[in-house]
Order: C-alpha cells, then structure tokens, then sequence
C-alpha cells in the first residue's frame, strides 16, 4: 500500500486513493509517446537535443505528435524547452530535475519489456 501524509501522519492510502493516483500518474504519462520522450531524454542528459533529433531518435512519432507530446511534458514540468539564439533560431529539450523522477518508472517498464518479449518469444517455440 502507498503512503500519504496528512497534517504530518502518516497513513495507508485506501484502494481508492491508489487508483486516483494511478489515473492522475497515467494522465500525465500515458498514451504511446511520453514515457519514450522522457526516457530518450534522459539517457542524454550530456547531450542538445533539438527537435528533428528527438524525432529520428523515437522511431515512427510523427512531427505533430512530437509537438503535442513535448508541450504536454512542458505543462507538466517534465521537461525544459529553451530558445537558443541561433540563426535559424533553434529548440532545445531536456528533462528536468522533476521529469528525472520519472526515471524508476521507465527502468521498471524496459525491464518487464525485455521479460516479457523472452517470455512470448519462448512460448513461440
């Protein structure tokens, strides 16, 4: 069970504020894209990523879908979006200290993935 604080008690959050919590988290994250930007981001922290890099690196998001995702992130506090004075101007994105937060989460989802298609694959013969 999750924790929650209240006036600095601890308690056991009940099934339903579980499930607030997990509809809230997959209303941030959700859908096919977010979690793969965020995770592409933050394997390249040391690196300027601009758009059209972002958009070869996840393979199959189309522009238009990129810019929904990467405005959404921003909303959320996930990710930066700095205007570099270049000419043409350019966009670079980076997670933010928050949006790193997200990271146990995504280590979580690539491990069971990686589980999980030796799973099928096994069962396949």
């Amino acid at each position: 069970m999750a924790k929650i604080i209240e006036n600095g008690i601890e308690r056991e959050a009940s099934c339903t504020e579980e499930l607030y919590a997990m509809r809230d988290s997959l209303d941030v994250l959700g859908g096919k894209w977010k979690l793969m930007i965020i995770r592409y981001l933050t394997n390249r922290t040391d690196q300027q990523i601009h758009f059209k890099k972002l958009q070869r690196g996840i393979t199959g998001i189309s522009a238009k879908m990129l810019s929904k995702e990467l405005k959404e992130l921003e909303i959320n506090l996930l990710i930066t979006r700095t205007i570099q004075d270049t000419k043409p101007i350019t966009v670079a994105y980076a997670v933010t200290e928050y949006g790193k937060s997200v990271f146990p989460v995504t280590e979580t989802l690539v491990n069971w993935g990686i589980i999980h298609r030796e799973k099928i694959k096994e069962s396949m013969g």
